[in-house]
């Protein structure tokens, strides 16, 4: 069971998006917080899988919650689920950690889609918004030699695991395909990620892609 917080300072909002959710068995809302402050202490109380965070809320808004929940419950993944779709907001929620950023405007049946892959440890991006995440995170000031260099610090495996995570497939889809355990996958992610000085899966995707791996 996939345990989900949702932060939202609309009632109706947060009614709606639990309502969705609600058409998944495999997903329990476990908490819904009105602002950012709620969220991080909710987060903290509950540790779910999933933390989906509007932008703009009173007080903290969810950009500042997500680098707070990064910081006090690193387990839990990070969607941001906004109208707001512009490239400051993108730069800033996927360079705080977050694991994914959806539209509110999108297909409800993203959202579902979007919690389960951020809890099995893929990145999920709106299709409407996936050529600006591109373009704000390209190389994020790597250049292709620069990220043929930093793929050249990886082992043969992790270079291995790298180009699928690159090419959007999610831990245990890398599991299936390299036979080796779900465990071993995330150990290596984090390795991959720590050699690279990429902050998330996202960053790690596009040095993938300049280096020529996907």
């Amino acid at each position: 069971m996939i345990q989900v917080l949702v932060a939202d300072d609309e009632a109706m909002v947060r009614a709606g998006v639990r309502a969705i959710l609600a058409t998944d068995s495999g997903v329990e809302v476990v908490a819904e917080a009105a602002d950012g402050h709620q969220a991080v202490e909710l987060v903290r109380a509950h540790r779910p899988h999933v933390a989906l965070l509007d932008i703009r809320m009173p007080g903290l808004d969810g950009l500042a919650a997500a680098d707070e929940i990064a910081a006090v419950a690193p387990a839990t993944s990070v969607i941001v689920l906004t109208t707001f779709g512009q490239e400051d907001y993108i730069a800033r929620a996927l360079g705080g950690g977050a694991a994914g950023f959806l539209l509110k405007a999108s297909d409800p049946r993203e959202l579902i889609t979007a919690v389960h892959a951020v809890a099995d440890g893929a990145a999920f991006l709106s299709p409407a918004i996936a050529h600006r995440v591109i373009r704000t995170y390209r190389g994020f000031g790597v250049s292709a030699a620069q990220a043929r260099l930093r793929v050249e610090t990886l082992t043969d495996r992790e270079r291995d695991v790298l180009a699928l995570l690159g090419a959007g497939h999610s831990n245990a889809e890398i599991a299936r395909t390299l036979y080796i355990v779900e465990g071993t996958v995330k150990a290596h992610v984090s390795s991959i990620l720590d050699k690279l000085g990429a902050r998330n899966r996202v960053q790690a995707a596009v040095v993938a892609h300049e280096a020529g791996l996907t």
